[in-house]
């Protein structure tokens, strides 16, 4: 079980009306995402040294309660779907002691070379991809074949 990535607000997030600007949600579901990645066993600073790359193709949020400076959040990470060359990552960002939804988004990304050109996971990088399906398991979530 990953735990949740926790973050405290700070003021320079925030806009002119004192609430954390939207952009900084991205932000906070890419700093999750790598903090899930590890915790699965899957750095993904040693994907890169392999020479695989894995970037976002679609990103979405939908912003549920504000978020102020000092408050401090949670940031859930769930595999939604995998299937070795692409992989959707649902997050769910909450008030650490209320448990209030702020917001959820989703974030799809594929697997590539240096060069742009796609990898599967399950012949490139086999941990990985284990792991991967692992977790997706774990998060009751669909996992096709490549």
């Amino acid at each position: 079980m990953r735990k949740p990535y926790e973050i405290t607000a700070q003021y320079y997030e925030t806009d002119q009306m004192g609430i954390v600007h939207h952009s900084n949600y991205i932000r906070w579901f890419e700093s999750a995402r790598i903090d899930a990645m590890d915790q699965m066993g899957v750095s993904y600073k040693k994907m890169e040294e392999t020479g695989i790359i894995s970037p976002v193709l679609t990103v979405q949020c939908s912003y549920k309660k504000m978020t102020h400076f000092g408050d401090q959040v949670l940031v859930e990470v769930k595999i939604r779907s995998y299937n070795s060359v692409r992989l959707v990552l649902s997050y769910q960002v909450r008030d650490k002691h209320t448990g209030e939804v702020k917001a959820e988004g989703e974030t799809s990304h594929c697997f590539l070379d240096r060069a742009g050109r796609p990898v599967s996971l399950k012949r490139s990088a086999p941990d990985a991809d284990a792991a991967f399906r692992r977790c997706a398991a774990e998060d009751g979530n669909e996992q096709r074949p490549a």
